[in-house]
């Protein structure tokens, strides 16, 4: 009867807590990733609460999107639960061919991948994994740093070149010039990605170091469980015990005076003792509202670095890293570079994308192709791309070719008219949402099958021809500037 009753607890808890995330993500997001998670069992002892997803690629993306919102939920309704674990439904076939090398896939992975987000392989586990937990007991068990999120796999280019220099010499051997280091990065930039990085790299140098790593909504966490607990005394001692500290997400302590001003003493104790220092968020201490004058003069007193959002070249570089992990998976050229081009938001979106289209192939038994990416990544696209219209297209390459703007629609063919318009063809494709008829008919009426020759010609001309490649790319960045 006990056993019922907690199962009818759970259950109405999770039906609050499902509520409550349909009202934050939005009706499309929570039917998609949050309802299909089926209650698992709950072991007291550990205080660890099972969720399943049908499929290990649903399981992957709810884990590296969802993980800590869903912990902090349950430990807000229920504080017994202190673990939540995502997983496959037992009995679900597994995907061998998703897994990543260089990894074993058991933490979250996020952005900069080279490093897997899929925020955006097997992304999955618990959100306990992601943090080390300042709970007692907690200093001599693992710390939660993904096993694949190093400066090994942490693409570089020069939007992070310098936040990268920089957490390579908070990890080094020898003392820092500058702590703490605060990184700076949108959503998605690799961030977090940094943070593990520097865990790694300190362990190898400092194989007996003690590091404390979690996000600012798990640090708010635990010092209200300890404050509730009449255990601050205890919790102080632990976190001012670690040799390095990093804190993801700072931005989210904004508004807790007394979780600031443990913060504020925790930070000057450690620098005291010449201890190691990392922080990471979206915005600029000077942005984060809320926060105590004395807190934001700490956390710049050392070194701002800014990621900023990854340039094309950056992009491709990482989806070419990205998908050398994969075993097997063939994706050709054109969908690397029109995935680089169109995603442009954040790395997190762009890997997750990749992974999408290849899961989607290998599951259905697809070639990857343009059409395949274009179809399953409607959403992660429309959101991207900027409203090109065709009719913007067609101005730009008839001023770039110096050719009259009817010549877009008219019957002629010479070659100094067909082959702007086909240039102006394959952009469309390339550049809008619009089907090959909806394309034809805005070149003057023309048949499908003329814009899908017009497109194949172009992209064969562009690995052929290098002026023709070169105007692509020239009209390419007028049409994206």
């Amino acid at each position: 009867m006990t056993e019922d009753q907690d199962a009818l607890d759970l259950a109405a808890d999770w039906a609050d807590i499902s509520q409550g995330l349909r009202k934050d993500l939005g009706q499309q997001l929570h039917s998609q990733w949050i309802k299909p998670i089926q209650l698992g069992s709950f072991c007291k002892d550990t205080g660890t609460l099972d969720l399943f997803l049908p499929t290990e690629f649903s399981a992957n993306w709810v884990a590296d999107r969802f993980a800590d919102r869903l912990s902090l939920a349950w430990k807000i309704a229920r504080p017994d639960v202190r673990h939540v674990r995502i997983s496959v439904l037992p009995g679900r076939r597994q995907m061998p061919e998703l897994r990543l090398g260089g990894g074993n896939g058991t933490a979250r992975r996020p952005a900069n991948d080279a490093a897997p987000q899929g925020r955006d392989g097997p992304l999955p586990g618990s959100a306990a994994d992601d943090f080390g937990a300042i709970g007692p007991g907690s200093i001599n068990g693992p710390i939660g740093l993904d096993p694949s999120l190093t400066f090994t796999t942490f693409v570089t280019g020069t939007a992070n070149v310098l936040a990268c220099n920089a957490a390579q010499r908070m990890a080094a051997v020898e003392t820092p010039q500058f702590s703490p280091l605060y990184l700076k990065a949108a959503t998605g930039q690799g961030k977090t990605h940094l943070l593990h990085a520097i865990g790694h790299a300190y362990l190898a140098a400092h194989p007996r170091a003690r590091i404390f790593y979690c996000s600012a909504e798990r640090f708010m966490v635990e010092f209200v469980q300890a404050l509730r607990q009449n255990q601050m005394i205890e919790f102080k001692a632990r976190l001012r015990g670690f040799d390095l500290l990093l804190v993801d997400d700072i931005q989210f302590i904004i508004g807790k005076a007394s979780a600031q001003e443990e913060l504020l003493y925790t930070i000057d104790a450690l620098l005291a003792e010449g201890k190691r220092l990392i922080f990471a968020a979206d915005r600029a201490p000077q942005a984060l509202d809320g926060v105590e004058q004395r807190l934001l003069s700490r956390l710049s007193m050392g070194l701002v670095a800014d990621i900023q959002p990854a340039d094309i070249d950056l992009r491709r570089s990482i989806l070419e890293h990205r998908l050398a992990r994969f075993t097997p998976a063939n994706v050709p050229a054109d969908v690397i570079e029109f995935l680089a081009r169109t995603i442009n938001r954040n790395v997190r979106e762009l890997v997750g994308g990749l992974n999408k289209l290849i899961a989607y192939a290998q599951l259905t038994g697809q070639a990857v192709s343009l059409q395949l990416a274009e179809e399953q990544l409607t959403d992660i696209l429309s959101a991207n791309r900027r409203r090109i219209t065709i009719d913007e297209i067609q101005r730009t390459v008839c001023q770039f070719y110096r050719v009259d703007r009817t010549e877009m629609a008219s019957k002629r063919r010479a070659r100094a008219v067909v082959r702007p318009r086909q240039v102006a063809m394959y952009l469309a494709k390339v550049l809008t949402p619009r089907s090959y008829p909806e394309i034809g008919r805005k070149f003057g009426g023309r048949d499908h099958s003329t814009v899908i020759h017009a497109v194949r010609l172009i992209e064969d001309l562009r690995t052929r021809d290098a002026d023709m490649d070169g105007d692509v790319r020239s009209l390419l960045r007028q049409l994206e500037s």
